[in-house]
């Protein structure tokens, strides 16, 4: 039975000072410390110290002020700039008033229901709504500490201090830290708020130490918690994480039933989903990473309107709670490509690829359990080839290629969303494989981005998991052509939103050349030329190249059956090339093996949807920074060594 959790003992913990403060002196006498004066301790240090102060001038434990804090933050500060929820510092203040409310992007690239005869235009998007004023914590926590609010959005010190205060007061009117911990998270319901403190007590128990984004070591030791339950002063439920018989989630988190309507419109139309039967009808291949471009609010408004788009999840920032809008065996209209679309599950995350621009710990947490529960149910592999962002999904024409998303943009740290589902990116080929991983340090890996705010203005430095690439191994080459992106042949840019010459974490390459501390690898038909210092680990396994005699092979934006496939009550879907060139010699990463299907839904009576599936294969490949297909019988599969 394990130890019930105590909070840290304050007055023992001043006896010890003043004992290691008595021997200190000693040591002076001796001459043992004359050259090590107390303010020459380690500068990598003072968040610690930081935290072991704020947590005694407050008294709270300072186990659970580190739990806190990097539930939500990871204990960085992330260049001062807010989180997708409007959070600040080690402790994730929010401050609405100065990280805005940004707004949703449509899901205009293609008809949802991919019938290349119709392309509907879908209904322009509501105003966005801010987070409810509950989550405004900063004004409440610089009144407790008498600073200014810019000062706890800025100082870590004053931030940590803040958060403290905001804690001890919680407690006071809650009377448990468990309780404390769980309004803490600012969430309305009793499920996000137990999810949350569960979270925190669980990292308490196991205990974690890191480097800071800013080069801070930080240790919480790990200390024995009990199970109790928060204490809420209105519960929804008896028990709030029982599991909910309306969602498919694992029983380790909070699942909200939010359904999305499946409803008839007007016109002969209907909304916002398509009833289907997975994976009986087709197999689940992908998962898809999404951001809202909106907050908490405006996502729900959005997935619950028949005549809008829909998604199967959303996750929520400040407390990882889950909602669950579609069931996992129906298709929703999420990634823009059809094909995509009715093999894939759709996730999106509260928050913005560029305007305040890091996710928290808690959100992470409860995706990569929710990611890897689906991963188990359909048998879909955890690597980058089956788990995409949005970003990865390809345009189905070249006139649908210029529309597709970004998100959940460069700053989704994909290492550790991998390291918590337990299947690390790193790889295991050998050193001088031909196959290599992107793995750069995400915390030291900062591209000069622009845009974040403003276009053409330089993005706060921050880290990332992308690397950018260049025509030529120099700085100053210009960066890679995407044909689709700039048909008039212009170069790529370091606008954040501008993907055409960046590889990200977890890609797999082929490397074309290495030449002086410098790799290129085969992209879009080109070289992309970047510096190899930890930027790359060798990888194994199966490459794609063109069937010898042939000078080039068309690439894909969707794996479709041939003309022959389809009956004749369903119109023949085109098989369109992307305009790009996948010439001899080139060879790119084997990502699936895949048959060819079409899933027929364009009416309202699923009586009469219909997956057509075809004689052709493809194969997947990861051809530029999104995946593409091309038809198996153009191509040879090699191992890469």
């Amino acid at each position: 039975m394990p130890r019930p959790f105590r909070p840290v003992a304050l007055e023992p913990l001043r006896r010890r000072s003043r004992r290691t403060a008595g021997l200190a002196v000693l040591a002076l006498a001796a001459g043992l410390l004359a050259a090590v004066p107390a303010e020459a301790a380690a500068a990598d240090q003072q968040r610690q110290r930081d935290f072991a102060a704020a947590a005694r001038e407050f008294g709270v434990p300072e186990n659970v002020l580190l739990g806190v804090s990097f539930l939500e933050s990871r204990w960085d500060f992330n260049a001062g700039t807010p989180s997708t929820s409007a959070g600040y510092g080690p402790m994730h203040l929010t401050d609405l008033r100065e990280a805005g409310t940004g707004t949703h992007h449509d899901e205009g690239e293609e008809d949802p229901r991919g019938d290349d005869a119709r392309r509907a235009k879908l209904p322009a998007t509501p105003a966005p709504k801010p987070p409810p004023p509950g989550l405004q914590t900063i004004d409440e926590a610089a009144t407790l500490i008498g600073r200014d609010v810019a000062t706890l959005r800025t100082d870590t010190t004053q931030n940590i201090r803040g958060g403290a205060a905001l804690l001890a007061k919680y407690q006071r009117e809650t009377g448990d830290w468990k309780a404390a911990v769980a309004r803490y998270s600012g969430a309305k319901d009793a499920a996000g708020a137990q999810s949350f403190a569960d979270e925190v007590f669980d990292t308490i128990s196991k205990g974690v130490s890191r480097t800071t984004d800013d080069g801070q070591k930080v240790t919480l030791t790990a200390t024995p918690t009990s199970p109790a339950r928060v204490r809420t002063e209105n519960p929804e439920t008896e028990n709030p994480k029982a599991e909910n018989p309306k969602t498919e989630c694992p029983r380790t988190v909070s699942c909200l039933s939010v359904p999305a309507p499946y409803q008839e419109l007007p016109d002969n139309d209907y909304g916002n989903h398509d009833k289907a039967d997975r994976p009986k009808s087709q197999r689940v291949e992908y998962i898809i990473i999404h951001d809202t471009e909106g907050y908490w609010d405006t996502a729900m408004d959005l997935v619950t309107d028949p005549t809008y788009v829909s998604w199967h999840y959303t996750i929520r920032s400040s407390d990882g709670q889950i909602a669950q809008h579609v069931p996992t065996k129906d298709v929703a209209w999420h990634a823009g490509n059809w094909y995509v679309n009715a093999k894939s599950v759709g996730i999106e995350h509260e928050g913005f690829a560029a305007k305040g621009t890091w996710y928290t710990e808690a959100m992470y947490r409860t995706s990569a359990k929710l990611v890897g529960h689906l991963a188990r149910k359909y048998d879909i592999p955890l690597d980058r080839a089956h788990i995409l962002g949005h970003d990865n999904v390809p345009g189905t024409l070249p006139s649908t290629i210029k529309g597709m998303h970004w998100d959940p943009g460069p700053y989704w740290d994909w290492a550790h969303y991998f390291d918590l589902m337990g299947a690390p990116l790193s790889g295991f080929g050998r050193p001088g494989s031909p196959l290599v991983t992107i793995t750069p340090d995400f915390a030291t890996n900062q591209p000069a981005f622009t845009g974040c705010e403003t276009a053409g203005k330089p993005c706060p430095v921050r880290g990332s998991g992308s690397v950018v690439l260049r025509s030529e191994p120099t700085d100053s080459a210009p960066l890679l052509k995407d044909v689709g992106l700039r048909p008039d042949g212009s170069a790529s840019t370091m606008a954040v939103s501008d993907i055409g010459s960046r590889a990200e974490t977890g890609q797999r390459y082929v490397v074309a050349e290495r030449r002086d501390g410098w790799t290129a690898i085969w992209y879009l038909g080109q070289k992309g030329w970047f510096r190899d210092q930890r930027t790359t680990s060798p990888a194994f396994g199966l490459v794609v190249t063109p069937k010898p005699g042939l000078a080039t092979v068309p690439v894909f934006g969707r794996a479709y059956p041939e003309a022959e496939a389809y009956p004749a009550n369903v119109p023949v879907q085109q098989v369109v090339p992307l305009p790009y060139t996948f010439a001899a010699g080139q060879r790119y990463s084997l990502g699936n093996l895949l048959g060819s299907e079409y899933y027929s839904a364009t009416t309202f009576d699923p009586a009469n949807h219909v997956v057509v599936k075809g004689r052709t294969k493809y194969v997947q490949i990861q051809f530029g920074h999104r995946i593409a297909f091309v038809k198996a019988d153009d191509v040879r599969i090699l191992p890469a060594a």
